[in-house]
């Protein structure tokens, strides 16, 4: 039977609850731009908004100015979204703790994941959201998916519990031995330092 081959997420809808809730943290806590607003096409008493994470992809969400905020944890069993990552660069990172103390907002303090670093906090109506950023750049040509799965092996084969730097480091050497052309005939190293 052939596949249905996806090619990316497109855009994620989350229920929201009041128009200006939305705004505040989706464009004033994370940044993300506020670029289009319609009716909620299957319903006309909801809103949708749209904003931008980053990447150019849309995150949405439907309002209603008759609900307000609960920030109580969104439900965790199968099939519920458990939570969602965004992507920041290190220097955003860094100073998030700070930026979220300020507003008051509770988080988790940074957790370490071994090829990212973990920041958790809830959004208005209790859904867990991480800021996360990887560890590593992939080589030239790669992503981080194909420097994953190859971080993966090498940690099977070592019999670690987590993928760690070295397991990293040994992936993107390997990607770059595979993807890389060298005039040298003999690519490992010379000397024992």
């Amino acid at each position: 039977m052939r596949k249905i081959q996806v090619q990316g997420v497109h855009h994620i809808t989350l229920t929201g609850a009041d128009r200006q809730t939305s705004i505040d943290f989706w464009e004033g806590v994370l940044g993300m731009p506020f670029v289009f607003d319609q009716p909620n096409l299957d319903n006309p008493n909801e809103g949708h908004l749209y904003f931008d994470p980053g990447d150019g992809r849309l995150i949405t969400v439907f309002t209603d100015e008759n609900r307000t905020a609960d920030p109580r944890r969104t439900p965790t069993e199968p099939g519920c979204v458990h939570h969602l990552a965004f992507n920041v660069s290190p220097a955003s990172f860094h100073l998030a703790e700070e930026k979220l103390d300020a507003r008051g907002i509770r988080h988790s303090g940074v957790r370490d994941r071994g090829f990212m670093n973990s920041l958790y906090f809830k959004d208005p109506m209790g859904l867990l959201i991480e800021l996360a950023y990887y560890k590593f750049e992939p080589p030239t040509g790669c992503t981080h998916a194909d420097v994953m799965i190859r971080a993966h092996r090498h940690r099977l084969e070592s019999g670690d519990y987590n993928i760690q730097e070295k397991h990293l480091a040994d992936a993107i050497e390997q990607l770059v031995l595979e993807t890389q052309e060298s005039l040298s005939e003999d690519r490992g190293p010379r000397h024992p330092y």
